[in-house]
């Protein structure tokens, strides 16, 4: 096969449940053959294959532990050679903390930063190196946060990682495009997925007042955005921050001037 006849691989971190997991459907419902990572939930990595084999294309999942670096890395090139190769990476894995900055300990924000930007790092060199011995280009899509341009009390070490992973973005945009790469990032604002304690909730449902749409995300809504990025129709787009948050990004000086008690200063 020539490198534009073969089916596209992706790998997405972090897939066993929320914006991982609808974005592995997603691209399997692009055509794509899918790497599925998964940190300690062995039984929702396998249930996202199962939906991800459910649209006619492969599916391989491994264990990626974030925290073990840089050995984790070995991961992308374990499925990379289970998969033939690889076209897409999709950088979701992360955590955070709620934690006042004057409580937080060593441990936990060196543990946020390799998970959340170390991780992303790594994982992109092995990706991106793949793709440039394979020829044909590649996309590279990093999803950050709404915290990636805003700060949030009680999310120091997130906060830093996502907005060093917005910029580091940017200068993999410029080193890698002359290889075909383009890489991107989509910054979610609050979405209904396990980490934000909101798995299977309809959004519809769900009040928000302080943001425009007045709701929370779905998972689905980001995948859409990550699809997009991950697809020949974004051939063009590279280094960019897409915000996928219902406009909360806009309401920063609204909202400041509108609040009614000091309860946003607790985490």
């Amino acid at each position: 096969m020539s490198a534009r006849e073969h089916r596209e691989v992706a790998v997405v971190t972090g897939a066993d449940s929320g914006i991982g997991r609808a974005t592995a459907v997603r691209l399997a419902q692009a055509g794509m053959d899918v790497g599925i990572t998964w940190h300690t939930d062995r039984e929702g990595a396998e249930a996202t294959a199962e939906e991800v084999r459910a649209h006619g294309v492969r599916a391989e999942a491994a264990q990626l532990d974030l925290t073990r670096l840089p050995a984790a890395a070995d991961t992308v090139d374990e499925l990379c050679e289970r998969l033939g190769r690889i076209d897409v990476l999709v950088n979701n894995a992360g955590t955070g903390t709620a934690t006042p900055f004057l409580d937080l300990e060593l441990e936990d924000v060196r543990r946020v930063l390799d998970v959340d930007l170390v991780g992303p790092f790594l994982c992109s060199q092995r990706a991106a190196r793949r793709m440039i011995r394979q020829g044909g280009g590649g996309r590279i899509v990093n999803v950050t946060s709404v915290h990636e341009h805003q700060p949030r009390v009680g999310a120091a070490p997130y906060c830093a990682a996502k907005g060093g992973l917005g910029l580091l973005t940017q200068v993999m945009a410029l080193e890698l495009g002359e290889h075909g790469i383009t890489v991107n990032a989509v910054a979610p604002g609050e979405i209904a997925t396990p980490m934000t304690g909101q798995e299977d909730t309809d959004v519809r449902t769900e009040r928000r007042p302080g943001v425009p749409l007045g709701r929370p995300g779905d998972a689905r809504e980001i995948a859409a955005v990550i699809a997009f990025l991950a697809s020949r129709d974004a051939s063009y787009v590279t280094g960019a921050s897409w915000a996928a948050d219902g406009g909360m990004l806009r309401m920063g000086p609204q909202a400041g001037s509108h609040l009614e008690s000091d309860a946003w200063r607790r985490p």
